[in-house]
C-alpha cells in the first residue's frame, strides 16, 4: 500500500476499494461535503503541516470531523468514521499565527487508521463515492424535490441575511434533485452533527429525506426565535405605549386641576395612610407630621428624587416600634440564677440589677434607670449587659460609640441631605423592634468632639429621664419615647466623660479581678467555653487547678481575663494537635505547663523575705491588680540631703518629706540622733525603677523604713502595710484594699496593717483571703511602728524596756472581722 499521489485514479480507487494514505486534517465543529468549497482557519501545528504537505504534493487531503471539539490531540477514536477527500487549493498565513485554508470536497472516505507521529497527521482510508447507486424512483425523487423546495421557501425570509440571494435563487429555480440538495446542504446554517449525518448517508434519496427533516427542524427553531423576538418587542412597545398614555392622562388631569400622580400610586398612598392610622402609641403631633409628608408625596412625580426621599423617610418612621413591647420577667430568683450562671463574683453589679428587677416587680412603669459599668478592659462589662437583658427577658441591642466625634451620629442627619439616615439611637431602636430593649452604649468614654459638634452633648437628652420621653432625632423629626429603654453604658475611664453626662448615670465599678476570681472564672466558664469551641471533650483534655493558677501568675498580668482566655485557647489548640497525632488524653498541670505555653512571662513580685533594717513591704494598686511594693531606706553621712529614686511621682515625693518630718518628731522615742537631718543623707528607693509609681498610700511604709534605718531596728518581713500619713502622724484611708490584700495573700504575708477607716472595706475581700491574713487596723503611725518593728530583747542584767505607747489596740475586733 503506497501513498496516494494520482488524482486521476480516484474513480478507479473508489470502485476497487483499495486503501490509500493521505495527509489528514481533523476539523472542530465543521463538516465538508463532497463538491463544497470552503474556507477555514487552522491553528494546530500538525494540521498546518498536513495541509502544507498536501498543497506541495497532489493537493489531496482527508478532512474529517472530531466528535468532541474540546479535544486538542485527537486519536482515531475521537474522529467520525466518515470524512471527505478534498483538494487543498490555497493556504494563507495571518499576522496572528493562524493559517487560512481554501479547500474543495471531492469524494467521501472511510478512515481505517490514523498516524500522528512526526510533524503531521496521515490517515489510511478507503475512498467512497459521493453518492451510491440510487434506490429511489424518479417519482420519489421528484416528490422529495418539490417538498424540499416548499420547505426552503417557508424559511427564505428568515435566513435571507445568512445565505446570499443568488444561492436562494438557484435553489428556488433548480430542477435537478442533486443540485437542489447541494445548494441547500452547503449553505444552510445547521449543526455539524446534522451535516455529518448527511455525509454518512449513501444515496441521494435518503439524503433528501434527511435534509427535509433538517429543514423542518430549522423552521421550528426559526419560528420560535421569531416569537421570542416579537414577545420582547411587544413588551417594549407596550411600555412605550403606556408611557405615552400616562403622559396624556397627566396632561388632562393638570388641565382639570387634579393630582396627576394619584392614580398611579393610589395603592401605595393608601397603604401608608393605613399604617399611620394603625399606630396607637404616637402623639398627634407626630401623626400630623407623617400625614403632611404623605400629602407631599401625593403631589410629587412618583419617579422623582424627592419622592424617593419622602418614601425612605416614611418607611423609616413606620418601621420604628411605636406599639411593640417585650413582656418583662420580674422574677428575682430566676434573674439571680441567670447572673450567677454567666458571671462569677461582681456582687455589686448583681445586687444593683436584682434591685432593679425587684423595683419593676412592684412598680412596672418605673423609668429613668441609666447604669454605667466602669472598669478596666476585659472585666466583663459588655457580657454583663447581655446577661441583664436575658435576666429581664428583653431584647438586647448594642450601640458602639468608640471613635464617634460627630453629633449627627447620635441625632441623625437632616433628611434633606443626600444619603441622610437616623442617628445610632433611633437605628438601635429600629434594630431592637421593641420600645423597651436593653440598649448598651459601649465605650462611652471613647467619644470625642470636633468642628462637627459634640456627641456627648447630644446624649444628654437621650440619657435624661425627664427629657427622653420626647427625644427628637434630626432625621425622624418627631418625638420618640426612650423612657422605657434601660440604658447601660460602659467605660474604661470616667475622666473623659463630661460631668453633665456622668451626672445622669449611676456608676457601678467593676474592679480588676483578684487571683481567686480569675481562677473560678477560668475553671467554671473559660475552660468549658474554649473546649466547646474547639470540639474537645472532658475525657480528652483536663486542666488542673495548679495549671490555672500558673497561667494566672506566670503568663498573664491583666485586670480582666482576656489574655487568660487566649492562653486557655492555646492549650486547646495544643490538645487538638496531640489528639490528631494519636494521643488519647492530655492533662495540664503546673509541672508541664511550660512545655505547652513556653517559658514563664512573669515572675513573682519582689518583696522582703526576712527582717531587715530599712526595708519594708508596702502594698500598691495597679490597673491589673494589687502588688507588693517594697521600699528601702538608707542612711549615709552627709549634709541632710534627701534622695528619692524608683520613678516616684510628685505625691510620693511629698509623702517622703512627710516621712522625714515624722521621723524627726519620733527621734527621741526610738533613739535617733535629733540632728540627723543635718548630718545624714537619706536615700529612699522603690525597686523596679522602670515602673512609674505614685499615690499617697505609701506614707506609712516610708516612715517605717526611715525609722528603721535611723534607729537600726529591723522591720518584720511577714508584715505588709498601706496607708496615707499626715504631718501629725494620723493614718488616713486608702483605696484598692481588695486588690492589695490579694497581693499580700499571694506573697504569703501573714499580717497586713490598714487604716482604721478602711474597716468597712473588709467585707469586699474574699473569705479565703480574710481567713489567711490577720488584718490590723491603725489610727496613728505609732500603732504601725509598734507592730512592724522587731522588739529588741533586753540584755542580761538590764531592766526591761518600757512599753511604747499607742493610742489603741490595733488588731481588728471580732465584730470587724465578721463585717
Amino acid at each position: 500500500m503506497a501513498e496516494f499521489n494520482d488524482f486521476d485514479k480516484i474513480e478507479a480507487l473508489i470502485k476497487s476499494g483499495e486503501e490509500v494514505i493521505l495527509p489528514c486534517i481533523p476539523m472542530r465543529g465543521l463538516v465538508v461535503l463532497p463538491g463544497q468549497t470552503m474556507n477555514f482557519d487552522m491553528g494546530r501545528k500538525k494540521s498546518i503541516y498536513s495541509a502544507k504537505k498536501a498543497l506541495s504534493g497532489n493537493g489531496l487531503a482527508l478532512i474529517i470531523t472530531q466528535r468532541d471539539t474540546a479535544v486538542e490531540k485527537p486519536t482515531i477514536g475521537d474522529l467520525y468514521e466518515m470524512g471527505t477527500v478534498a483538494i487543498v487549493k490555497q493556504i494563507v498565513a495571518t499576522n496572528s499565527g493562524i493559517y487560512r485554508c481554501l479547500i474543495e470536497g471531492v469524494c467521501r472516505a472511510e478512515i481505517k487508521a490514523l498516524n500522528s507521529g512526526g510533524n503531521g497527521n496521515t490517515a489510511t482510508a478507503v475512498l467512497r463515492a459521493p453518492y451510491e447507486e440510487e434506490t429511489a424512483s424518479e417519482a420519489q425523487l421528484e416528490a422529495l424535490k418539490r417538498q424540499l423546495r416548499e420547505e426552503f421557501s417557508g424559511i427564505v425570509d428568515q435566513i435571507a441575511g445568512d445565505i446570499p440571494n443568488d444561492i436562494i435563487d438557484d435553489v428556488l429555480s433548480s430542477e435537478d434533485p442533486r443540485d437542489l440538495y447541494e445548494a441547500i446542504a452547503f449553505n444552510i446554517p445547521a449543526d455539524y452533527r446534522e451535516k455529518q449525518q448527511l455525509l454518512e448517508i449513501d444515496t441521494l434519496g435518503e439524503k433528501l429525506e434527511r435534509l427535509l427533516i433538517l429543514l423542518a427542524k430549522e423552521k421550528d427553531i426559526l419560528d420560535l426565535e421569531i416569537r421570542i423576538h416579537e414577545t420582547v418587542q411587544n413588551a417594549v412597545n407596550q411600555n412605550q405605549r403606556d408611557f405615552y398614555i400616562r403622559e396624556q392622562i397627566r396632561a388632562l388631569q393638570e388641565e382639570l386641576g387634579e393630582n396627576p400622580d394619584m392614580m398611579g400610586d393610589a395603592d401605595e398612598i393608601e397603604d401608608y395612610r393605613r399604617r399611620i392610622a394603625d399606630i396607637d402609641n404616637i402623639s398627634e403631633e407626630a401623626r400630623a407630621k407623617l400625614n403632611d409628608e404623605l400629602d407631599k408625596l401625593c403631589k410629587m412625580p412618583s419617579y422623582s428624587q424627592e419622592a424617593a426621599l419622602v418614601r425612605n423617610y416614611l418607611d423609616t418612621c413606620l418601621s420604628l416600634p411605636w406599639d411593640s413591647f417585650d413582656e418583662e420577667t420580674a422574677d428575682v430568683e430566676n434573674a439571680e440564677k441567670i447572673l450567677d450562671e454567666d458571671h462569677y463574683g461582681i456582687r455589686k453589679v448583681k445586687e444593683r440589677v436584682l434591685e432593679n428587677i425587684a423595683v419593676r416587680a412592684l412598680t412596672p412603669d418605673v423609668r429613668g434607670q441609666i447604669i454605667c459599668l466602669y472598669g478596666p478592659p476585659g472585666t466583663g462589662k459588655t457580657s454583663v449587659a447581655k446577661s441583664i437583658a436575658r435576666a429581664l427577658g428583653r431584647k438586647y441591642v448594642r450601640v458602639s460609640l468608640g471613635g464617634v466625634r460627630d453629633e449627627s451620629d447620635i441625632r441623625g442627619h437632616r433628611k434633606t441631605y443626600i444619603g441622610a439616615m437616623p442617628g445610632r439611637i433611633i437605628a438601635g431602636m429600629k434594630q431592637a423592634g421593641v420600645m423597651n430593649p436593653v440598649m448598651l452604649l459601649d465605650e462611652i468614654d471613647k467619644m470625642s468632639n470636633d468642628f462637627r459638634g459634640d456627641p456627648s452633648s447630644a446624649l444628654l437628652e437621650a440619657l435624661d429621664s425627664e427629657q427622653n420621653t420626647q427625644f427628637v432625632d434630626h432625621y425622624v423629626e418627631v418625638p420618640f419615647d426612650l423612657s422605657r429603654v434601660l440604658f447601660i453604658t460602659t467605660a474604661n475611664s470616667l475622666e473623659t466623660i463630661q460631668p453633665p453626662l456622668l451626672d445622669r448615670m449611676e456608676v457601678i465599678e467593676l474592679t480588676s479581678y483578684t487571683r481567686e476570681e480569675k481562677f473560678h472564672i477560668a475553671k467554671e466558664h473559660l475552660v468549658p467555653k474554649q473546649m466547646k469551641k474547639y470540639g474537645l471533650k472532658t475525657s480528652q483534655m483536663k486542666v488542673n487547678d495548679t495549671a490555672i493558677y500558673s497561667m494566672i501568675d506566670s503568663y498573664t498580668r491583666e485586670a480582666g481575663v482576656r489574655k487568660l482566655e487566649r492562653e486557655i485557647a492555646k492549650l486547646c489548640r495544643k490538645t487538638a494537635k496531640e489528639l490528631v497525632g494519636g494521643a488519647s488524653k492530655i492533662s495540664f498541670k503546673a509541672a508541664n505547663i511550660e512545655d505547652y505555653l513556653g517559658h514563664k512571662k512573669y515572675t513573682e513580685d519582689f518583696y522582703i523575705k526576712k527582717p531587715s533594717v530599712g526595708c519594708v513591704n508596702g502594698l500598691a494598686w495597679t490597673s491589673v491588680g494589687g502588688v507588693i511594693m517594697p521600699l528601702e531606706a538608707l542612711v549615709l553621712d552627709g549634709k541632710g540631703k534627701i534622695e528619692l529614686t524608683g520613678s516616684l511621682g510628685d505625691v510620693m515625693k511629698e509623702s517622703a518629706k512627710l516621712a522625714v518630718s515624722n521621723a524627726r518628731r519620733l527621734a527621741d522615742r526610738y533613739g535617733i540622733e535629733p540632728d540627723f537631718y543635718e548630718k545624714k543623707d537619706l536615700h529612699i528607693h522603690a525597686p523596679e525603677g522602670a515602673t512609674p509609681k505614685d499615690g499617697p498610700s505609701a506614707g506609712v511604709t516610708m516612715i517605717t523604713a526611715l525609722v528603721s534605718a535611723l534607729s537600726g531596728i529591723p522591720v518584720r518581713s511577714d508584715i505588709a502595710m498601706t496607708g496615707e500619713i499626715t504631718l501629725t502622724g494620723r493614718v488616713l484611708p486608702i483605696g484598692g484594699l481588695k486588690e492589695k490584700s490579694m497581693a499580700a495573700y499571694k506573697a504569703g504575708v501573714k499580717t497586713v496593717l490598714i487604716p482604721s477607716a478602711n474597716v468597712g472595706d473588709l467585707s469586699e475581700i474574699d473569705d479565703e483571703v480574710r481567713a489567711g491574713i490577720d488584718f490590723i487596723t491603725v489610727e496613728k503611725i505609732d500603732d504601725v511602728l509598734e507592730v512592724a518593728l522587731v522588739k529588741p530583747k533586753p540584755l542580761s542584767g538590764d531592766p526591761p524596756l518600757p512599753p511604747r505607747s499607742r493610742s489603741r489596740k490595733p488588731r481588728v475586733t471580732e465584730q470587724a472581722k465578721s463585717v
